[in-house]
C-alpha cells in the first residue's frame, strides 16, 4: 500500500482513537498523539528498506528515495519493482516491530500501548486487503 494511504488510514485511525482519550489526555497531548498514529502509519514502512539491504545486499533502494522524496511517498511503483515476493517478510517485520513496540510501551504507557497497537493492526490490515487483491 502506497505511503499516502496509510497516511490517511492513520490519519481517519489515530482521529478515531482520540475520543475515548480525550478525558485521558490534555488537548497538546492529544494533538502530538494524532502526529504520532499518523506518522507510525506512514514510517512503520521503512523496515521494507532493511528487507531489501538483506535481499540485495546494498542500500539502493534507500538511496534513490532519498535522492527524490516526492517520488517516494508520491508514485512508489518503482521503488522495490525489481524485489519479487516480499509479502510475508513485510508483514513479518510489521508484525515483530510492532509487538516490540506495544510491549515497551505497555510498561511507559497502556493507554498509548493500545493506541500503537491498534494503528498498527489498520496498518497491517490495510496491507493486507492490497496483498490480497481486495483493495
Amino acid at each position: 500500500m502506497y505511503s499516502r494511504e496509510h497516511f490517511v488510514i492513520g490519519a481517519a485511525v489515530s482521529g478515531l482513537l482520540l475520543v475515548p482519550l480525550s478525558d485521558r489526555f490534555s488537548t497538546p497531548l492529544l494533538a502530538v498523539l494524532f502526529t504520532y498514529g499518523v506518522l507510525l502509519s506512514v514510517f512503520v514502512d521503512l523496515d521494507h528498506f532493511v528487507l531489501t539491504r538483506f535481499r540485495t545486499g546494498d542500500w539502493h533502494h534507500l538511496r534513490a528515495c532519498l535522492a527524490d522524496p516526492p517520488a517516494a511517498f508520491g508514485d512508489q511503483d518503482w521503488v522495490f519493482e525489481d524485489i519479487d515476493d516480499m509479502e510475508h517478510e513485510r508483514i513479518l517485520s510489521h508484525v515483530l516491530l510492532g509487538g516490540l513496540l506495544v510491549g515497551g510501551l505497555a510498561v511507559l504507557s497502556p493507554a498509548v500501548a493500545v493506541f500503537t497497537a491498534v494503528v498498527l493492526y489498520f496498518h497491517v490490515l490495510a496491507d493486507l486487503l492490497r496483498d490480497n487483491g481486495f483493495a
